[in-house]
């Protein structure tokens, strides 16, 4: 593939053709707000709606997860329009998700907090009621511990779980408001064919998986 020229946030950058620009900006100390993003996903899910960005040219913001880099683009990822729809999707997230960040193990490493500080908004934002789940937490792993109140349905636990360890012990289950991550008939982690390898734990963006054990590393 050859090298193309673009620009981002009046940075000049030099990439291989066929990237997403998501991955191009990361790669090049640029932030742009993102939960569901896999890397080595060769179709994006691109459900988390985060990482607009502004084009020079085009009308509407674009999903920077979804957008192939091209020579001579130009991205503006503090775009007003762009910054609004990220705005509105991590306030609609946050409206269903329970912030104790004190209590909370993933305290200061949860990406839940770096989006809403890049993006400038609270962690309790009001514009948007309030919809908690109130779900059974789950301990009976002796790793680690799943509360599916924090899940913001990402995914990234599900996809190592599957496709890149091909062991299916958890995966997305019911619609709507009430889908979730769960394990088959909702049983206990214990007691399903999970080997404790808790590389789901390791991809969990936020407080929905964590290690039982402090001492033990993201």
């Amino acid at each position: 593939m050859k090298n193309i020229s673009l620009t981002i946030d009046d940075k000049k950058i030099s990439c291989t053709e066929g990237k997403t620009l998501l991955w191009v900006a990361l790669e090049n100390g640029i932030y742009i707000p993102n939960l569901c993003a896999i890397r080595e996903k060769t179709d994006p899910s691109a459900s988390c709606r985060l990482c607009f960005v502004e084009l020079e040219g085009e009308r509407d913001p674009v999903i920077a997860c979804t957008e192939p880099v091209r020579e001579g683009m130009v991205v503006n990822t503090r775009g007003k329009n762009a910054l609004r729809l990220a705005r509105t999707s991590a306030e609609l997230i946050l409206a269903s998700h329970p912030v104790d960040c004190g209590h909370c193990l993933k305290n200061r490493s949860c990406e839940l907090q770096k989006i809403a500080k890049h993006l400038g908004i609270k962690l309790k934002p009001k514009r948007f009621r309030r919809l908690e789940r109130n779900l059974p937490i789950d301990e009976s792993s002796p790793l680690f511990v799943y509360d599916p109140n924090k899940c913001v349905l990402c995914g990234k636990c599900v996809w190592v779980c599957q496709e890149k360890l091909r062991i299916g012990a958890i995966g997305f289950t019911r619609r709507g408001f009430k889908r979730m991550v769960s394990t088959f008939q909702d049983k206990p982690m214990a007691e399903t064919m999970c080997n404790q390898c808790a590389e789901c734990v390791k991809a969990c963006p936020v407080g929905a998986l964590v290690f039982k054990n402090r001492e033990q590393s993201y």
